[in-house]
């Protein structure tokens, strides 16, 4: 019977810490927006958010070495950088499990700056208020006002099946969260050690 072969792509955030004292290769980049960054992160590690990683892979790709941990908040976006990265030759990235605040909960040294909600905080409370604004709006409105509730439900199914999000994508150019350092393609490569 052949046994099947499977790639380890979660990172505990114990072992991180370890990893973080023994190995001077490491990079840890983290790819939400600047703002969250700028909220919290870990300690040494690169902000290069996920639309900025998606539309340069390449280029982030040679600057990369072979020991590359990829954060975000809960792993969702961490995971699709690690297959942008795996189209471009980099197969051995890891994603953190349990984001940011696992880390930060597991005793490891982030930097907190000005406090905000999270992206996915603002995606919630977003739909939730659009679901029950619709539902109330249809039952004191119109009856069609109803739809809103069905698209946002659509909507979120649409986005779990296929792991991406449109109003995170939406809700991240919300000028709450913009930073005067967002960074560029040059400056999020250029921060980077060389391979």
């Amino acid at each position: 019977m052949a046994s099947e072969t499977s790639t380890v792509t979660a990172l505990d955030a114990q072992i991180l810490r370890e990893w973080m004292d023994r190995h001077e290769d490491l990079i840890v980049i983290d790819v939400r927006s600047a703002a969250e960054f700028e909220a919290q992160h870990i300690r040494g590690s690169y902000n290069v958010p996920l639309p900025l990683l998606s539309e340069h892979t390449d280029e982030l790709a040679a600057r990369l070495g072979k020991r590359v941990v990829l954060v975000c908040q809960s792993g969702v976006r961490a995971e699709q950088a690690r297959q942008r990265l795996g189209t471009a030759g980099i197969d051995t990235a890891l994603v953190l499990t349990g984001g940011v605040p696992g880390f930060a909960s597991a005793g490891g040294e982030v930097v907190r700056g000005a406090q905000r909600w999270d992206l996915e905080r603002q995606v919630r409370m977003a739909a939730g208020t659009l679901v029950v604004g619709g539902l109330l709006a249809g039952k004191f409105v119109s009856p069609k006002l109803r739809l809103l509730a069905g698209a946002i439900g659509t909507g979120l199914t649409f986005s779990a099946a296929t792991n991406t999000c449109a109003m995170g994508n939406m809700l991240s150019k919300m000028p709450w969260n913009k930073t005067a350092a967002e960074p560029t393609a040059e400056s999020a490569i250029r921060q980077l050690p060389a391979a």
